[in-house]
């Protein structure tokens, strides 16, 4: 199990290194023959690298539209320029585009022509970070694995514009401007191998309803969630990285076991308003407590287990794994309670 999660872990953050690195060792030994025939088929205004025929780069170029696409591209780069509009017509051969990269244009929904996305049948990487959307594009292609709108004005999320992506598992929102009434139930259904989803930074007052059951990693950071639901993290019994730093929690808002769940191995509660630390779970391996209001620690009190039937079983037993606590910020005293050392046994940092 553990080296499952894992070797999906690895696979969500490595996956776009390996897949360029391996297409450039494909072609390192290509013929110098056919350089002269992709340099033919190269928009003028971009850079065909003839050591990567599947690539085509038309980054900071200062285009205002997409030049046409030859076929034999899998990878497009059109990051850093001042396109406007999404149409049809540039992408009328690019049947084979896995990747494409249009980070920080001024693309706009208005300007998205209607279904244009949804006809690269092949796509699995769509980068649309730092543009004009006010609400997910849609219909989308339903073989994406990665959807990355981070920084857009999104505020709408349209019903069942992600009910046939079975296949993604990333899907980043984070810093756009989302309220709770744009999250409905029924909202995230259908990504059931969601693994990651990134909802920080907008305008949030509660915990987003109906989470996929997949997801490991939930980043609600920056929003102004003041309460975790009874049972909350029953629905997601996967997650493992837990991110809600900058928000406006209060011990009044957590119910008494609401953080104590075995699968968070790295729980980020850093710039709220807890004055203690809420009971955990001994799995939980990094603890983030920085900048709130914590006045005191009782190791006794926040161990997960019992101290003395720690000692009786030693490593032996349930031996908490905290090997990370960060508590600095907070009115707390140095030196750290002999009783957290007693009960952490694996400890290895503490910030005080």
């Amino acid at each position: 199990m553990i080296l499952k999660f894992y070797t999906s872990l690895l696979l969500l953050f490595l996956i776009n290194s390996v897949w360029t690195r391996t297409a450039r060792q494909v072609y390192d030994d290509l013929d110098p023959d056919h350089w002269s025939h992709y340099t033919s088929e190269c928009p003028q205004e971009c850079f065909c690298p003839p050591s990567f025929p599947n690539a085509l780069y038309c980054d900071n170029k200062g285009l205002k539209e997409i030049p046409p696409i030859p076929a034999r591209i899998w990878y497009l780069y059109l990051q850093n320029n001042q396109i406007e509009t999404l149409s049809e017509k540039p992408f009328v051969n690019a049947t084979h585009l896995r990747w494409i990269n249009l980070n920080k244009n001024k693309i706009t929904n208005s300007g998205i022509e209607s279904g244009v996305l949804s006809k690269l049948k092949r796509l699995l990487y769509l980068f649309l970070e730092d543009n004009e959307l006010e609400e997910v594009p849609a219909p989308l292609p339903v073989g994406l694995e990665q959807l990355r709108l981070a920084r857009n004005k999104i505020s709408r999320i349209p019903e069942g514009v992600f009910s046939h992506l079975e296949n993604l598992t990333m899907l980043d929102l984070h810093q756009n401007s989302l309220l709770d009434s744009a999250l409905q139930s029924d909202t995230f259904q259908g990504l059931n191998n969601l693994m990651q989803l990134n909802i920080a930074k907008n305008s949030l007052k509660k915990m987003p309803l109906s989470i996929p059951a997949n997801t490991l990693q939930l980043f609600l950071d920056n929003n102004s969630i003041e309460v975790i639901p009874e049972n909350y993290f029953s629905a997601i019994p996967k997650v493992t990285f837990l991110r809600l730093n900058y928000n406006k929690l209060s011990d009044d808002g957590i119910p008494p076991n609401g953080f104590n769940v075995s699968s968070i191995l790295d729980l980020q509660l850093s710039h709220n308003q807890l004055t203690k630390i809420p009971p955990i779970n001994a799995h939980l391996e990094h603890l983030h407590l920085d900048h709130n209001k914590i006045k005191s620690v009782n190791g006794t009190q926040i161990c997960p287990v019992s101290i003395a039937l720690e000692e009786d079983y030693g490593y032996y037993g349930n031996v908490p794994r905290l090997r990370y606590l960060r508590l600095d910020g907070n009115e707390i005293q140095p030196p750290i309670p002999l009783d957290i050392m007693i009960c952490f046994r694996l400890l290895q940092a503490v910030v005080i």
